[in-house]
């Protein structure tokens, strides 16, 4: 099976029983606990702990780590006040001590420079701008381990790295593609999905569940829809969670959410148009164009352009001789609007699909 980024998967767990009666304590918020769970976890292989300066730097600049392993999103721990080098802080969730850093850096770094280059812009009216651009500029770098599990109504759907490469085993799959997802799935995404199989063992799907924009769908109901898409149409398909934040950082991200699939095991990546875009701050095709910068990923991405469903064929395509008249694009607000009129977006959903999303009052968040 292919090899973890960087030639090995981390692991930084640990049951032991680990007290803090002399150490500091940083109280953090679910995003922040899903970062230490992943860089643990290895799904941020070869990180090791969140980024210190010269690591930062390094990505920002040359979408790389100083070892010159591929790494283009920044992963950083914003702090209130400076830590001694060597001094190991727990991190605090919900009144239980679920993990620790101990402290190689703690340092300054201007949040409009982060922005620029991770996002392309400062402008708050992104997203993700607008997150850096209201954290700390003070930043703890050094690595991290986890000492205990979020557990919630997803957490069986959460599977690790380890977890997924044995299921991959188990099933016999050596050529698996992974599919990024923050959406309830319309015929738009298993004709992608699909047509990736066909070259392919099985399909890894991992929608990311944690902070996302207004209109994205609610977890529950991208877990309850997919599950009952592999139930019924999807063979050789495996679902599990991704718990990040989504960052809308468009084609450094699909990179990113490249190396995250590598480390599950995948081979292949599913790369749409405007993947991980949000408004109009990159170029449709720019997350395509971006792995020419990376030849020697570890990962096959595989590139989607434009799929229509075509009332001719009756059916979604990628292409055919029918006029524009016949065609109907897929779009995420034309989807919302219908839903949340009670209707089917063009009948462009799964009967199945449709009625679990209708089943709640507002599916999105």
């Amino acid at each position: 099976m292919i090899e973890a980024h960087g030639g090995k998967l981390i692991e930084r767990c640990t049951t032991s029983e680990e007290t803090n009666s002399n150490n500091d304590v940083l109280e953090i918020d679910s995003d922040t606990f899903s970062e230490i769970a992943n860089i643990s976890h290895g799904v941020f292989s070869p990180l090791s702990g969140f980024m210190n300066s010269n690591e930062l730097e390094s990505v920002l600049s040359k979408m790389r780590l100083p070892d010159g392993n591929a790494w283009t999103m920044p992963i950083l721990l914003p702090v209130q006040k400076k830590y001694a080098n060597g001094e190991r802080i727990f991190f605090r969730y919900e009144g239980k001590n679920i993990g620790f850093i101990d402290i190689e850096e703690t340092f300054n770094f201007d949040r409009r420079t982060i922005a620029k280059n991770t996002f392309g812009t400062d402008d708050i009216a992104h997203p993700g701008a607008a997150e850096i651009m209201k954290k700390p500029d003070l930043f703890a770098g050094g690595k991290v381990t986890l000492l205990a599990e979020l557990d919630d109504e997803f957490s069986k759907f959460h599977l690790s790295p380890r977890k997924t490469r044995e299921c991959f085993r188990e099933r016999g799959w050596q050529k698996i593609v992974g599919f990024q997802t923050r959406n309830a799935p319309h015929l738009g995404h298993e004709y992608v999905q699909r047509t990736a199989l066909e070259s392919v063992d099985g399909l890894f799907i991992n929608p990311v569940f944690g902070k996302k924009k207004s209109g994205d769908f609610k977890d529950k109901v991208i877990i309850k829809t997919y599950n009952v898409l592999i139930k019924n149409y999807l063979p050789n398909a495996l679902l599990g969670i991704l718990r990040t934040k989504m960052r809308y950082a468009g084609p450094r991200e699909a990179v990113f959410h490249a190396i995250i699939r590598k480390n599950f095991g995948c081979s292949h990546f599913i790369v749409g148009r405007d993947h991980a875009g949000v408004g109009k701050y990159y170029q449709p095709y720019a997350a395509h164009e971006i792995f020419n910068e990376f030849p020697n990923l570890g990962i096959t991405p595989l590139f989607f352009k434009a799929f229509f469903f075509c009332s001719k064929c009756e059916k979604v395509v990628g292409s055919c001789n029918h006029g524009g008249e016949f065609h109907k694009h897929f779009s995420g607000t034309r989807i919302r609007e219908k839903i949340l009129a009670r209707e089917n977006p063009d009948d462009m959903m799964r009967p199945e699909v449709l009625d679990i999303i209708l089943e709640e009052k507002n599916p999105f968040v």
